[in-house]
């Protein structure tokens, strides 16, 4: 990925990436980010899933959409971020967050290429639940016709990784006696909740029912 003056990493060098790969492992960790786009000349933040194909970033678009003509120069920052767990020292100071990050900036381009946009959908629905786009009823015509969707080049793009202990326990701090190490958060999935009005005798599929259990971005 090419180092431009946006991904230039500035702050704690030693845990920041360019390398594609470590961009690949941020980004199928898991299926949702934050979209950071200029409209009406302030800016707007909102949570979006995501999905991968090649070398392109499928986003739901409607807020970018209006952004585009908006913008000063249309550019957007998308970033996911995953929390591993709290870093918890023997100073407040030394206090952290273990964290995996990924910020993708460009221009997003509307996609209106039937073929492509199905595509594109394809990729965020398999994104959060692999097997459900061939499962479930895909996009009628209308449904396309009625659906915005941007994709966004990932060449512009930074990863940083934080990970480990912290970093007082050779200090005078050390001394205090006081615990100190790291607290992991993890996501799992939850049993299944039927829809209500689900008719008697419908069970869910295999590609569901064996991802209960087990943790986001496994598999």
């Amino acid at each position: 990925m090419e180092v431009t003056e946006r991904t230039r990493l500035r702050r704690m060098r030693e845990k920041g990436s360019h390398r594609r790969e470590d961009l690949d492992t941020v980004l199928s960790a898991g299926f949702l980010c934050h979209l950071g786009v200029v409209v009406d000349g302030a800016p707007m933040v909102v949570p979006t899933v995501y999905g991968v194909e090649g070398d392109v970033l499928y986003l739901h678009g409607s807020v970018v959409s209006r952004s585009l003509v908006q913008a000063p120069d249309g550019v957007v920052c998308v970033t996911v971020t995953h929390v591993d767990g709290l870093v918890l020292a023997r100073s407040v100071f030394e206090h952290g967050v273990n964290y995996r990050c990924a910020m993708v900036y460009g221009v997003p381009r509307i996609v209106t290429d039937p073929d492509e946009k199905l595509r594109g959908l394809r990729a965020l629905t398999e994104r959060a639940t692999p097997g459900q786009w061939e499962y479930a009823r895909q996009p009628s015509r209308k449904e396309l016709a009625a659906t915005s969707l941007v994709a966004l080049d990932l060449a512009e793009a930074s990863v940083k990784i934080a990970a480990g202990p912290p970093d007082d326990g050779d200090s005078p701090d050390a001394a205090l006696g006081l615990w100190a190490g790291e607290l992991p958060l993890v996501t799992r999935f939850g049993p299944l909740v039927a829809d209500p009005l689900l008719a008697d005798g419908i069970r869910p599929p295999a590609h569901v029912t064996e991802r209960v259990g087990r943790l986001l971005g496994e598999g």
